[in-house]
């Protein structure tokens, strides 16, 4: 089914667009912050504001974009979003092209271009209940989760060399280049999606509130939620001060860098293409439940990196943690479109999205803070232990004892 479902000609064009956003953003996501650390000579604190910047828009933005995207066409926002953080991210270059580039500007424009982000990743996650039938969504999510391995790998690596032979900003610049071609492909798409159905007396706070409540109060849903916050908290405490510690500490280059994420995380590109295979072969329950614990042990073995031979703990943590980040993800979201109403599926998975992401500011901030406190290699302990702990959630919750996830909505109380 996994490859029958890119016989569907909307799906293909979503899954190309998709791609290629992906792409320009792992290009970014590499070449910011070498652009802050080797041009800008930013502080370790200063560097952990920019995955700030970046991600406070879950908090400012999250809850009320999915109140909204359940109101609207989820393709013109996807097509909005990516246009905007072409023009945003295109800024880049021209700016150190004239040698007017600095912290601020790239403060700025990944504030505006994370608030874009919500409304896409929202929009997106919203979208393909409107475009398959039930049965495609699993295979349909496996093809978009193995977009952001093969963006992950591909972009680790590239964005590094990249880095070094044509320099951070122009790296940056094939960012904007990528979401601007996955905005063509966007509006390729030919499949009418309806407009839905506005509710009787439209009231923001209370489609809000029934988001939350779903979450919360459904026994699958609320551990799933609650083991995202703690687990995004401190991947992203961990990921403020790695491309710090790489650079400082170990002495890596910008294209080292690349080519070992892009090795580790060919451990991506496998679990998107397992996924569905070790759902049937141990249940979807279990597989959420392993991942999440996987992703812990993952960051503990990140903390052991060293120069020499010691970077095979690079190399082996970012195997591992991408294989369960993506198994996690595809399950996860799995799980919510199966579980979840048609008329609530974009708030909850705003509500899911606030949940997790908007806790990455506040990890962001954390990792920066005891990077300078404590030092870069003891973030990386504090951040790998607390992550697997987090996996409490779902061991202390009906996943311990779940095999498979039951195919049907849940009302709250």
């Amino acid at each position: 089914m996994s490859r029958a479902i890119l016989r569907h000609a909307d799906f293909r064009r979503l899954w190309i667009a998709d791609l290629l956003s992906q792409l320009g953003g792992r290009l970014g996501m590499m070449a910011i912050p070498l652009l802050a650390v080797l041009t800008l000579d930013a502080s370790t604190l200063q560097v952990s504001l920019l995955r700030t910047c970046e991600t406070a828009a879950w908090l400012v933005l999250g809850l009320f974009a999915g109140a909204w995207v359940d109101r609207v066409r989820c393709l013109p926002v996807l097509i909005a979003a990516d246009l905007g953080r072409a023009v945003l991210f295109g800024s880049i270059p021209v700016a150190a092209a004239f040698g007017v580039l600095g912290l601020a500007q790239l403060y700025v424009v990944l504030a505006l271009g994370g608030l874009l982000t919500v409304l896409f990743d929202v929009a997106h996650s919203a979208y393909p209940p409107r475009l398959l039938l039930p049965d495609q969504l699993l295979p349909g999510n496996a093809r978009l989760a193995a977009n952001h391995s093969v963006a992950a790998v591909i972009g680790a690596g590239a964005g590094g060399v990249l880095v070094q032979w044509l320099s951070a900003a122009v790296t940056i610049g094939l960012n904007a280049l990528g979401f601007l071609w996955s905005a063509l492909w966007l509006c390729s798409i030919r499949t009418p999606e309806p407009r839905p159905v506005p509710p009787e007396r439209p009231n923001l706070r209370r489609e809000i509130g029934e988001g939350l409540r779903y979450v919360f109060r459904h026994p699958l849903l609320r551990p799933l939620a609650l083991n995202s916050a703690t687990t995004m908290l401190f991947q992203a405490a961990a990921s403020a001060v790695i491309m710090v510690f790489l650079v400082r500490e170990v002495h890596l280059s910008p294209s080292t860098i690349g080519l070992l994420s892009m090795i580790g995380l060919l451990g991506a590109l496998a679990a998107s293409a397992l996924t569905e295979r070790v759902s049937r072969w141990i249940g979807d329950a279990r597989a959420q439940l392993l991942a999440a614990i996987g992703l812990g042990v993952a960051f503990l073995l990140q903390a052991m990196t060293g120069p020499g031979w010691a970077l095979a703990w690079y190399v082996g943590s970012t195997l591992l943690a991408a294989a369960c980040i993506i198994v996690g993800y595809i399950l996860q979201v799995s799980t919510r479109q199966r579980v979840c109403p048609a008329g609530l599926q974009g708030r909850v998975s705003a509500t899911m999205s606030f949940v997790g992401w908007g806790a990455m500011p506040i990890g962001s901030l954390l990792g920066g803070v005891l990077g300078t406190a404590f030092g870069l290699r003891p973030t990386l302990w504090i951040a790998g232990a607390a992550t697997l702990l987090g996996a409490g959630w779902l061991l202390f919750s009906p996943y311990r004892t779940l095999r498979t996830i039951p195919d049907s909505h849940f009302e709250p109380a």
